[in-house]
């Protein structure tokens, strides 16, 4: 690398990913000497087609169901901000940090979970459909913004904190691990890997386990936030959830003369100074039960070194359970789940049938595996729709479009 350290790179932490030390990138780049690797890599994430598109991509509720709503932008933009300021505790790569931040969500579907299950089912005979696998896929090919090269060629580092960040895909016997069990690491990182090996056997960088916890930070917090606004369920149904529902309960009582609206928002940043609070406290606390010095440290250890304590992971649990009974499984959410669920199967099934429906630069040649390239490539072009414009393909290729609320 080119780039010349600032003397911030001396304020982190031995552990942190320095960019002066970074492993570099797929292609050559002479680095700028004034930005720094994962600045770079930063700035190439956010000025992504893919990234603009999170904007009208599903969090829980559908794009046009209130303006209030959390949307995969929004989220991700919450999620950055809460691993810049842990990283920074922590003396860690914010920079790096952050890039992982904005980049964890580019490969999900329109639809959110609902289109990926679809997606998968649907392309089950070819290695299925994964969005960790996806978002790879496309800061590595899909993405076609530079002469020299497809995708964003981004650093080593960023790219294998985005395909680790909730941890190893190979266990130590390189079988694939936890949720790679039933159906093995996806093909395109495999693929990848034997041209640039991301080492998915170990732990990703310290910076990439933060930004996971930042993910769950976010999403649990204002996934309460958004049911309570949803009216899915009351403030008060949640005092007995462990931990969490204690906080609630004080809030409700100490600031009973303020609106329902002001306690749901104070709520909120409590619940969210408990969890960023408890995610340093047992980071430090395994930085050094473990002895972490170095990132290879980081790679090699046993555990994740940046997670929740094992009585926040319980609550969190608790509070993932009750929002799956009130909110995700709610009767009106589950109708848009099946409304989308029926847009997405009948997009890959005509443009199966009938691929001249898709533009013209998605077409396939005709090859002897055509059939496997093809499917793959109208998996790869519904899963960058936004749901306004599935929505309205929908509406272009058939006479009746279920209806999204």
């Amino acid at each position: 690398m080119n780039f010349k350290p600032q003397n911030y790179e001396s304020l982190m932490a031995s552990y942190a990913q320095k960019g002066s030390l970074s492993k570099g990138r797929l292609y050559n780049e002479q680095e700028s000497e004034h930005r720094s690797p994962f600045q770079r890599d930063r700035d190439r994430i956010i000025h992504t087609t893919a990234f603009r598109r999170l904007q009208f991509k599903t969090q829980v509720f559908v794009n046009h169901e209130g303006d209030h709503f959390r949307n995969r932008l929004t989220h991700t933009i919450e999620v950055a901000q809460i691993a810049r300021t842990i990283s920074k505790a922590l003396f860690l790569n914010e920079e790096l940090a952050e890039s992982l931040a904005l980049s964890h969500d580019l490969g999900h579907t329109p639809f959110g979970h609902c289109g990926e299950d679809v997606l998968n089912q649907c392309l089950s005979d070819i290695g299925g459909f994964e969005h960790n696998a996806q978002s790879l896929k496309i800061v590595t090919k899909l993405e076609q913004r530079y002469a020299d090269f497809d995708g964003l060629n981004l650093t080593w580092e960023a790219l294998e904190g985005l395909v680790k960040h909730n941890g190893p895909l190979l266990d130590s016997k390189s079988q694939p691990a936890k949720r790679y069990a039933k159906n093995g690491v996806p093909r395109y990182v495999n693929e990848f890997c034997k041209s640039f090996d991301l080492e998915i056997n170990k732990f990703s960088n310290l910076e990439a386990q933060i930004a996971a916890c930042a993910d769950d930070v976010a999403y649990n917090n204002h996934d309460i936030d958004d049911g309570l606004r949803a009216n899915l369920f009351k403030f008060e149904d949640l005092f007995e959830l462990p931990i969490f529902g204690d906080i609630l309960r004080d809030i409700k009582v100490r600031y009973a003369d303020i609106s329902p609206t002001r306690q749901m928002h104070e709520a909120n940043r409590k619940l969210i100074g408990l969890m960023v609070e408890d995610i340093l406290s047992n980071t430090k606390n395994n930085i050094e039960k473990y002895n972490i010095q170095t990132t290879e440290d980081v790679h090699n250890a046993p555990i994740a070194i940046g997670n929740f304590s094992n009585e926040i992971l319980d609550a969190i649990n608790h509070l993932q359970a009750f929002l799956m009974e009130n909110m995700y499984r709610a009767e009106s959410v589950s109708i848009e789940r099946v409304a989308a669920a029926k847009i997405i199967e009948d997009l890959f099934e005509i443009y199966l049938l009938k691929p001249e429906n898709l533009p013209k630069n998605w077409l396939v040649e005709n090859s002897q595996n055509s059939m496997s390239v093809t499917k793959r490539k109208i998996g790869d072009f519904i899963a960058g729709m936004t749901d306004r414009f599935a929505i309205t393909e929908h509406k272009r290729l058939f006479a009746n479009t279920p209806q999204m609320r």
